[in-house]
């Protein structure tokens, strides 16, 4: 019987992403392991039936909310689940121990706690990797990676079928305001674009919260080979960013995505600290703000970035 391991972990889409390589690490030390995971659904099918997990499990389910309180009436049914795997790995925010408490009472006996919370000491996949360490396992590469599977990279081909020449991805958006450039900056860059690549058509990625950006964007940039991918699933998402020539983006866990599929990449980073949260992928070129201020970062900075990432690549 193969042995079972657990890995939950919620977040948002950046915060998974920066823990796949502590996923791979696991995976890789027990390739014969049953895998799974527990997070968002939407999120961890980044991960479900490529390379890092033979199966996934939705966290957002009503039978899980009394784990979260001390002696909660357990349902058996989850009893049953959690008490099938022989090691537990949650990177749950559990500062009282009512979560782990409730899963020892299921039968689990290996449970390894990692606090989500990092701090500004090193990149933020080595320290989601380093509690890893109890179980005799370290990371050496920080790097995420995400593998889209035959039916993602499909997706991406009839989506681009239409595509010629290069294609520039931009996600104008965040999930913090202080994080994003400014709109009028990202709008005079894209009509600016045509003069560093006059055959690159704009692909404009985002979802509900990036629409207002999105959309003041394709009007003003009205006449260019301007392109959308709005609200994709993130696998197709994936797919759609590995075949781009170029992304731009912000401190985002878009970008991180970007970055795992081997597209390069420019960032621009604002209040963040790029040594901690910037992707740690080799392809990745971030212009930080020195102040921390990211309207500081001029047009024409990101501009000669643009050119000279595509020069190096064509």
């Amino acid at each position: 019987m193969k042995p079972r391991i657990l890995v939950i972990r919620g977040g948002a889409i950046g915060d998974f992403i920066l823990t796949l390589p502590a996923i791979r690490l696991i995976r890789e030390s027990f390739p014969n392991a049953h895998l799974e995971i527990l997070g968002y659904k939407h999120i961890i099918a980044l991960a479900e039936g490529r390379f890092y997990a033979d199966a996934t499990r939705s966290i957002e389910y009503a039978a899980l909310s009394s784990f979260f309180v001390p002696h909660g009436e357990l349902a058996q049914e989850m009893v049953d689940y959690f008490g099938s795997f022989q090691q537990v790995v949650s990177y749950l925010f559990d500062p009282d121990q009512f979560f782990e408490n409730n899963l020892r009472r299921c039968g689990v006996k290996h449970f390894l706690h990692v606090s989500p919370k990092l701090v500004d000491s090193e990149h933020a996949a080595q320290q989601l990797a380093r509690p890893l360490q109890r179980l005799a396992l370290y990371l050496e590469q920080p790097a995420a990676q995400v593998h889209p599977s035959v039916e993602d990279r499909a997706f991406a081909g009839e989506f681009h079928k239409d595509a010629r020449g290069e294609i520039i991805a931009i996600h104008p958006g965040s999930g913090s305001e202080r994080k994003n450039w400014p709109l009028p900056n990202w709008i005079a860059l894209g009509k600016r674009l045509h003069q560093v690549a006059p055959n690159a058509a704009i692909l404009l990625v985002g979802g509900e919260a990036d629409r207002q950006q999105i959309d003041a964007c394709r009007a003003a940039w009205h006449g260019q080979r301007v392109l959308a991918a709005l609200d994709l699933p993130l696998p197709h998402l994936a797919a759609v960013l590995e075949r781009c020539t170029l992304f731009l983006g912000h401190d985002s866990g878009i970008s991180h995505l970007a970055a795992a599929v081997g597209t390069p990449c420019i960032l621009l980073f604002g209040p963040t600290d790029r040594d901690i949260w910037a992707p740690a992928n080799p392809h990745v070129t971030v212009l930080a703000a020195e102040d921390g201020e990211i309207s500081q970062i001029s047009v024409e900075e990101v501009e000669n970035a643009v050119a000279s990432a595509l020069r190096s690549g064509r």
